[in-house]
């Protein structure tokens, strides 16, 4: 079976080949004969309702050094296509917004949309994870400081964070003497204005932030912990950290069973758990990294699990 694959997705020309998850689906698409069509989000356009872009034929290379082709531009309506994966990097902005909107339209059309525009929409990657209480430490989401305030002197020891950073970015650890808590709070919350999250501070970081990554609800069987390096607060590959293959304990596996069905349930087909000790700290919808690190380290195919899925969706029933 040939299928038409699109990708809407940061430049290409930018990505790291070697690690970047997207690249991996690309490479195992193309392993099966699948025509592959590229576009960045501002190449999609809607005329008359419908939704097009500006879409240029891929071809991709494991190689570090020269790893794809792009022909031409030709616009395209993206209804034509099988399925279409959005991996368009944070921020989470109104562009990407906009792009949700016209991607909702490709899959009213019959399109298969990986993750469903109108859930990724809906998700906001922290956010999320509060609805999981049960598995979250405990979490304060708020713009005022004397909330914030009598959190951390509450718990003591407490990590904060917007809600719309990635990578690790502008995340504070502070104590009940942090001499520079007001300031932290102000910078984040935008003097009160924009909510932020706060989170007891989970210890066991220095083991590593586990990325537990979902297929349509179920967890793939192992994590890649992301450890901190010396003196640093974040995991994050992104930050610096180091990424080591682990088994699902019990309690990971515990913790995919309470949110794998929403996930399913909302057509978030691929997604990352972030799980710190026994504690989830966030659900990433938008594009979920490791595969690469993980496929390396265990010698198994996440990519071909996840195409696998999506063909039995494609079934008709």
């Amino acid at each position: 079976m040939s299928l038409r694959i699109g990708v809407v997705m940061d430049p290409i020309a930018k990505i790291k080949p070697w690690k970047d998850s997207t690249f991996a689906m690309l490479l195992e698409a193309q392993r099966r004969g699948w025509s592959l069509l590229y576009m960045e989000p501002a190449d999609l356009y809607v005329r008359d309702g419908r939704t097009f872009a500006a879409t240029r034929a891929l071809s991709v290379t494991d190689n570090n050094d020269d790893w794809y082709r792009l022909a031409d531009a030709v616009n395209h309506d993206l209804a034509d296509l099988d399925i279409i994966l959005m991996r368009q990097d944070p921020p989470f902005n109104a562009e990407y917004i906009y792009a949700t909107y016209l991607l909702e339209k490709v899959e009213r059309e019959g399109v298969l949309v990986v993750n469903r525009p109108g859930s990724v929409r809906d998700s906001n990657e922290k956010l999320f994870a509060t609805d999981f209480p049960q598995c979250c430490a405990p979490t304060l989401v708020s713009s005022q400081s004397g909330l914030l305030r009598d959190f951390v002197q509450e718990f003591g020891d407490t990590v904060m964070k917007p809600l719309d950073g990635m990578g690790g970015s502008n995340i504070f650890r502070v104590r009940k003497d942090s001499p520079n808590i007001s300031v932290v709070i102000e910078v984040l919350t935008q003097h009160g204005k924009t909510p932020i999250m706060a989170q007891r501070f989970v210890p066991e970081i220095t083991e590593g932030d586990k990325r537990i990554l979902m297929i349509n609800g179920e967890p793939v069987p192992y994590a890649l912990a992301r450890i901190p390096k010396e003196g640093e607060l974040r995991g994050n590959l992104a930050a610096g950290g180091t990424g080591q293959g682990r088994e699902l304990s019990d309690r990971d596996r515990w913790i995919c069973e309470q949110v794998g069905p929403t996930l399913k349930r909302k057509g978030l087909y691929f997604v990352g758990l972030d799980v710190i000790g026994d504690y989830l700290t966030e659900i990433n919808v938008t594009s979920p990294t490791c595969i690469r690190e993980l496929d390396a380290i265990f010698n198994i195919n996440i990519a071909g699990q996840l195409f696998d899925m999506l063909l039995e969706l494609r079934q008709p029933s």
